[in-house]
């Protein structure tokens, strides 16, 4: 069994004269929950369907599975399930008849039926039509469709889109369960980084068609931590007393600068020790670059930082 699930080579896709992927290179690996971030418009779902086979591309190579060739290709995605943009869903029938529309298609047991109704959380709808489900109860039943054939692989173009706080959280929920329980890989995308962060292990960065980024969860929690912001006119006196305090995780930025990555409860005592040492500090205070602000600053946008002085 391949530890590879996806592996895309320079996969590239014009439209025109616009390319809307440009050798497009990622790897996910068994278990990831893989979250592709983007602006609207910079390729996301473009993407997905080529490697769904819905859109066929101009030039790369797609690996599924270990399959390369087009029957292999075909084989592989019988693996897969997807909800891609609009969920597909039959609105004059109820959650289970929905579910049994899936089995029909898919030809596999209806005894995944109440499970799968039990997990999405739909058991309660009985009688109710599709058409007059919430935007969240349609999501969960579009990915409950895709679950009806046991697929290895899923993926999930923003499925948190349009929901209320209390959706995204459900969601969120589910999605993880589906891969701590039952062992699914998923891809997954959102414009906004911030709540692909609370749920996925790795993150690739789509810009113009282009995958200017790739990280995982550890990676981008350092890039965008937490620390205390120090500004001294004398930071070799400051080095000392932060030693003395048993503060060992910091950085001497410039020649003013200083970032503590440690204590960050304790901005008060670590300022008054500054002090009674005599130690001239302009400012003092906890900052942490935004997840959005780092999503800006490598596409091109303007940051603003965020700094909360003591």
């Amino acid at each position: 069994m391949s530890e590879t699930i996806l592996k895309t080579t320079n996969v590239s896709k014009v439209y025109g004269k616009h390319k809307v992927l440009d050798k497009v290179s990622i790897e996910i690996k068994r278990g990831m929950i893989y979250g592709l971030i983007g602006e609207n418009g910079a390729g996301k779902s473009t993407f997905m369907r080529t490697i769904m086979g819905l859109i066929t591309i101009d030039e790369g190579n797609i690996e599924l599975f270990g399959e390369t060739d087009t029957k292999g290709l075909q084989q592989a995605r019988r693996k897969m399930g997807q909800s891609i943009e609009t969920p597909a869903l039959y609105p004059e029938l109820t959650a289970r008849q929905n579910l049994q529309v899936q089995a029909a298609n898919g030809g596999v047991s209806e005894r995944k039926i109440d499970e799968l109704l039990h997990l999405m959380n739909l058991s309660h709808t009985g009688k109710k039509k599709a058409k007059n489900f919430s935007l969240g109860m349609r999501q969960r039943l579009a990915i409950a469709s895709t679950l009806m054939t046991n697929p290895e692989f899923l993926i999930l173009d923003e499925p948190t889109n349009g929901l209320d706080p209390s959706g995204i959280v459900e969601m969120r929920e589910i999605i993880q369960r589906l891969v701590t329980e039952r062992g699914i890989t998923v891809l997954l995308s959102s414009h906004l980084l911030d709540e692909l962060s609370q749920i996925a292990t790795h993150y690739g960065i789509l810009h113009d068609g282009k995958i200017i980024s790739e990280l995982s969860k550890e990676e981008l929690a350092r890039e965008t931590r937490q620390y205390i912001e120090l500004e001294t006119t004398d930071v070799q006196q400051a080095v000392v007393i932060l030693d003395q305090l048993g503060i060992k995780d910091y950085e001497v930025i410039n020649g003013t600068e200083i970032n503590i990555y440690e204590q960050l409860d304790d901005v008060a005592a670590i300022n008054r020790a500054l002090v009674l040492a005599e130690v001239n500090v302009s400012r003092i205070g906890t900052s942490r670059q935004k997840l959005e602000d780092y999503f800006l600053q490598l596409t091109g946008g303007i940051p603003h930082a965020e700094s909360v002085s003591s």
